[in-house]
């Protein structure tokens, strides 16, 4: 029996070794953090002129709703590799203001392999890097502004499993070819002469025209723009005096550019100039569609983010103060309370009964104790004055999750009537 135990066991190590002759420490990743890539991309990739761990840059646009992923050819110029439909995306278009509004940042963000998540509680994610050199110029707050799985989002994008699994692929091996970060930059729309005509009118519009001054330079160029911030706004490929450091709340310092590219752009703006002033003056062009009506709004939406999560009672959806809800407010809202709030509720409303029926035991046994006999059994049944006190508070809240029947309350014994009553009746 000894030897034919020493036959199994050396059998399955055999196994063992063999089954990981093709395996790699990426193997043994969490959540899937070692996929790799399908074949049939990187076979493109290849035959665009890229290797797998070339550099790579991210474009994220809400309202077409999709995150594209760039890599850097043999050349040095990016081409698009392949692009991805946001399974959800948080908030309206308009950059994060304050902590709890719900909002998606945008604007021009730096990735860094400390800020991928392996682990992370939605498959896999990392940080865009929010908030940036100009959020914290223009006083913007929130933390943990992810790219990742799960498909839920509260101030993220979020992305299918199966789509995060070859985005963070993207990134894992730009790191591993030497990159150090890298570029996301997360636009309303694209920053057409259609589209920015669409929007001329809106509150973020200023913010707007600042993103595309990026966005423009990387159409023309096709190499993710050096990026600095002063005087609270963005500048692209910037050249300065080395000893004069760009600061985001300072003047910016005298700047120049490589004449080839101010040309390009110069020629770039006098067509899209042209371009833009025809598409207003047309004046049938899409609706826009919503966005975040600046920091009051942002602070409408916070107050009700927080007081959701206490459990109060809020709307359904959070409040807007956009344009195309301007009569919300005359509909009847439907009012929500969450689950665990419920819960809390019933838990209070049992310890209530329970109480109030302890104090009924304790009031019955005083009472039957100063009986000097008791001959008869008690009454079918209490008075109503005892069962209105002894029946739970009904529910009045509408709750998320459904609730389980509440537990019967145990109704005080009545008192037993004194033997000199009970004759004669």
């Amino acid at each position: 029996m000894k030897t034919l135990a020493h036959i199994l066991a050396a059998f399955m190590l055999t196994l063992l070794v063999a089954g990981c002759q093709n395996s790699s420490i990426d193997d043994l990743s969490p959540n899937g953090a070692g996929t790799q890539l399908p074949e049939k991309l990187v076979r493109s990739m290849k035959a665009k002129g890229m290797s797998l761990t070339s550099p790579v840059m991210f474009r994220i646009f809400k309202e077409e709703n999709v995150l594209e992923v760039w890599k850097r050819k043999d050349n040095g110029r990016y081409e698009m590799v392949t692009n991805y439909q946001i399974c959800k995306w948080s908030g309206k278009l308009g950059p994060k203001f304050i902590e709890g509004d719900r909002q998606a940042p945008e604007g021009f963000y730096a990735v860094r392999p400390a800020q991928m998540n392996p682990k992370s509680s939605y498959y896999l994610s990392f940080n865009t890097g929010f908030p940036n050199a100009l959020d914290r110029a223009l006083g913007r707050t929130g933390a943990n502004l992810m790219v990742h799985g799960a498909c839920s989002s509260s101030g993220c994008y979020s992305m299918t499993d199966a789509q995060v699994a070859q985005i963070y692929a993207f990134a894992r091996d730009a790191f591993k070819g030497g990159q150090e970060s890298i570029q996301l930059q997360a636009y309303p729309f694209r920053m057409t002469a259609a589209n920015m005509a669409r929007y001329k009118d809106d509150p973020n519009y200023a913010f707007w025209k600042n993103l595309k001054e990026g966005y423009d330079h990387f159409e023309i160029t096709k190499v993710p723009p050096k990026v600095d911030v002063c005087e609270k706004k963005y500048v692209f490929n910037h050249t300065s005096d080395p000893n004069a450091p760009i600061a985001a709340t300072a003047t910016c310092p005298p700047s120049d550019q490589p004449e080839s590219l101010k040309m390009a752009y110069q020629s770039y703006q006098t067509s899209y100039e042209t371009a833009f002033s025809t598409m207003v003056g047309k004046g049938k062009i899409t609706p826009p569609s919503r966005s975040i009506q600046g920091i009051a709004e942002a602070k409408i939406i916070a107050d009700w983010s927080a007081r959701r999560a206490r459990g109060e009672r809020v709307t359904q959806e959070p409040p807007s103060l956009s344009p195309q809800d301007k009569d919300a407010a005359t509909k009847p809202q439907v009012m929500v309370r969450l689950a665990s709030a419920v819960a809390a509720d019933k838990a209070r409303e049992e310890r209530d009964a329970s109480k109030r029926t302890r104090m009924g035991k304790s009031m019955a046994s005083a009472s039957a104790a100063a009986a000097p006999i008791t001959l008869a059994p008690p009454a079918a049944s209490s008075s109503p004055a005892a069962q209105q006190q002894s029946a739970p508070a009904p529910q009045t809240t509408a709750a998320i999750a459904s609730e389980a029947p509440a537990a019967a309350v145990e109704q005080p014994a009545p008192v037993k009537k004194a033997w000199w009553k009970i004759i004669g009746n």
